[in-house]
């Protein structure tokens, strides 16, 4: 998970070991018809680039060969992680968790895939920055007493500081019994911490009674917002009329000019895009999108679809626009999985097997985010973006 802990030095960061000679190697060397049994030398000067919050850039000198170096490959935790070009001599370790430390590993390779001794250092993660905060947010969550507490469980790891819900709560109905039955046992013991918001589902309940008579004033509005940190979120609500001039179009409006901040993430649960083959994607929300662009918004995050996807940065109307808006969908709470159909455009990442939350960091000037599976899943998708 994204853990908070103590800054330390720049130069601690990086290095915590010297890069090595003698690191792991294959027992023998191919032997290639030509005969050539000879290793490349070990990669020398192996060392880090940069580091951020969620991954490592190193870089390594020229290895050589009694006939060609033709290309690398790189290792995290003595584990291959991908092939390098001859050429190329650096690689940026990703999906990391901030404040950690990774044995790194190169390895040269020659035409006659003879396999020089690896080169390693120990690396970490750039600190998470104690003081800001930390959010989990997942979406259609509880139908039984049991589909939610894998993804309950993560959250209690990750210890947020708050936790929002991106619709879809309880199910079938959102009933006052399914409340009590299924999400409290679960999700419900982060009840004070909770900021959620509104799905079909729960509305399947009339005026989404059981939803807000069971959150209380943990959901103040059909729409709400409030700050942590240096964020202003916004909780919005695909349940009801939000086209143009209707109130809840008025009020965002009127809140956005309220709370001129920097860094803004808003959160509902229809997404306006989606490559999932149950619902896709949906205008219902284009107008308010339209809005949050207008006010800089940076991240949306979104459910509806039973499954994870992330999206570059885009404008209402689905074109790239590095001025635009990523939105993330994670469908992943605890109800069954839903498959994709053929992706859509600025579609980056997608996973429809996994149960998780999304866990996010929020700087003053940006945002670390990275997807949690569930115990016995090893999907996830982590990075970083500025405001």
């Amino acid at each position: 998970m994204i853990a908070r802990s103590r800054a330390v030095p720049a130069l601690a960061l990086c290095l915590a070991a010297a890069s090595l000679q003698a690191g792991s190697s294959e027992t023998r060397p191919a032997l290639a018809a030509s005969g050539d049994r000879a290793r490349p030398t070990a990669p020398n000067s192996l060392r880090v680039l940069r580091t951020s919050t969620t991954s490592v850039a190193v870089a390594w000198g020229v290895a050589t060969d009694n006939v060609r170096v033709t290309g690398y490959r790189v290792f995290r935790g003595g584990l291959p992680r991908a092939a390098v070009a001859a050429s190329r001599r650096t690689y940026v370790f990703t999906g990391l968790a901030c404040g950690k430390r990774y044995k790194l590993a190169v390895q040269a390779r020659d035409a006659a895939r003879n396999l020089s001794r690896r080169s390693v250092l120990v690396a970490a993660t750039a600190d998470c920055r104690p003081g800001d905060p930390v959010i989990a947010a997942a979406g259609d969550l509880c139908s039984t007493t049991t589909d939610c507490a894998a993804t309950a469980a993560l959250v209690d790891r990750i210890d947020p500081d708050r936790i929002l819900t991106l619709g879809d709560n309880a199910y079938e109905g959102g009933s006052a019994s399914e409340f009590t039955r299924y999400y409290d046992p679960n999700w419900g013991r982060f009840k004070a911490r909770t900021r959620p918001s509104p799905g079909n589902h729960d509305y399947h309940t009339s005026g989404a009674k059981g939803y807000f008579d069971y959150f209380g004033d943990r959901a103040p509005g059909e729409y709400y917002s409030f700050d942590l940190g240096a964020w202003h979120l916004i909780s919005l609500n695909s349940e009801i009329s939000a086209s143009s001039g209707s109130p809840q179009d008025t009020w965002l409006k009127a809140d956005l000019a309220a709370h001129p901040s920097r860094c803004i993430l808003a959160y509902w649960h229809r997404p306006r895009f989606s490559s999932g083959r149950e619902h896709g994607s949906s205008s219902s929300m284009a107008i308010l999108w339209r809005r949050l662009q207008a006010a800089r918004a940076d991240v949306i995050l979104v459910s509806h679809e039973h499954n994870y996807e992330r999206f570059a940065n885009q404008n209402a109307d689905g074109v790239a626009d590095a001025q635009g808006v990523r939105q993330f969908v994670v469908g992943t709470g605890g109800a069954s999985l839903y498959r994709f159909a053929r992706p859509i455009a600025n579609s980056e990442v997608r996973n429809s097997s996994t149960h998780g939350v999304l866990e996010m960091v929020l700087h003053p000037a940006g945002y670390d985010w990275r997807f949690v599976p569930a115990a016995g899943a090893s999907f996830t998708d982590a990075g970083s973006g500025r405001c």
